[in-house]
C-alpha cells in the first residue's frame, strides 16, 4: 500500500512539473510578441513622425521658394511683362506695315530692346519665384486687332501714336518703381531700364512730329 501510494505522489509531482513547464514556456512567447509587437508600434510612430517633419519641411521650403517679392512688386513685373509682349508684338506689326521709314525704324527698335528686357525681366521672375503671364491681356489684344485694320499713313499715325501714349504711362510706373520696389534686385533692374523706356518716349514723340 505505501508502495502504490508512493508511485501516485511521483505521478502527480511530474504532472505538476509538465504543467509548469508548459505556462512558463507559453508566457515567454507571450512576452516576445508583446516586445516583437513594442518594437513595430515605435517603428511605425518613428516613421510615421519622421515622415511627417519631412513632408513638413518640405512644404515649407516649397512655401518660401514659391516668390520672394510682396504684392506691389508682383503686381508690377505682372504689368511689365504684359507690356513688354504686346511691345514687341506691335514693333512686329510695324516693322511689316509702316510706311514711314521712321515709324518702321522706331518698330524694329522695339522688337530690338523689349526682346531683350523680356528676356532680362523674365530671368529676374524666375529666381524670384514668380511666374510672369504667357499672354498679353485681352486689352493689348483688342488693341492689336484695331491697328491691324489699318494700313499706310493711318497706320503709321495709329502706331506712333499710341506708343507715344504707351511709353509716357511706362516711364512713369518705371520712375515710380525705381523708387518704390521693395526688391533690391528689381529695383536695380527697373533703374536700369528706365533710360531705354525714355529714350524710346523722345523717339517715339519725334517720329509722331515728322508725320503729317
Amino acid at each position: 500500500m505505501k508502495k502504490l501510494t508512493l508511485v501516485l505522489l511521483c505521478v502527480a509531482m511530474a504532472f505538476v512539473s509538465v504543467a509548469c513547464h508548459k505556462e512558463a514556456t507559453y508566457n515567454t512567447a507571450t512576452d516576445t510578441s508583446a516586445t516583437a509587437t513594442t518594437a513595430t508600434d515605435t517603428y511605425a510612430s518613428t516613421t510615421s513622425t519622421t515622415a511627417t517633419d519631412t513632408s513638413a519641411t518640405t512644404a515649407t521650403a516649397t512655401s518660401t521658394a514659391a516668390s520672394s517679392l510682396s504684392s506691389d512688386d508682383t503686381t508690377f513685373v505682372n504689368a511689365a511683362a504684359v507690356g513688354g509682349m504686346a511691345e514687341v508684338s506691335l514693333g512686329q506689326m510695324a516693322s511689316s506695315k509702316a510706311t514711314n521709314p521712321d515709324v518702321k525704324a522706331f518698330g524694329d527698335r522695339m522688337v530690338t530692346d523689349h526682346t531683350r528686357l523680356n528676356d532680362e525681366l523674365k530671368q529676374l521672375a524666375q529666381s524670384k519665384g514668380v511666374t510672369l503671364p504667357a499672354d498679353v491681356d485681352q486689352a493689348s489684344k483688342d488693341a492689336a486687332d484695331k491697328l491691324s485694320k489699318a494700313s499706310g499713313k493711318d497706320f503709321d499715325k495709329s502706331y506712333i501714336g499710341d506708343m507715344v501714349k504707351d511709353h509716357e504711362k511706362d516711364v512713369k510706373e518705371f520712375e515710380k518703381q525705381s523708387k518704390d520696389a521693395k526688391d533690391p534686385d528689381l529695383k536695380a533692374w527697373v533703374t536700369k531700364s528706365l533710360p531705354t523706356l525714355q529714350d524710346h518716349l523722345k523717339m517715339a514723340k519725334e517720329a509722331k512730329a515728322k508725320l503729317k
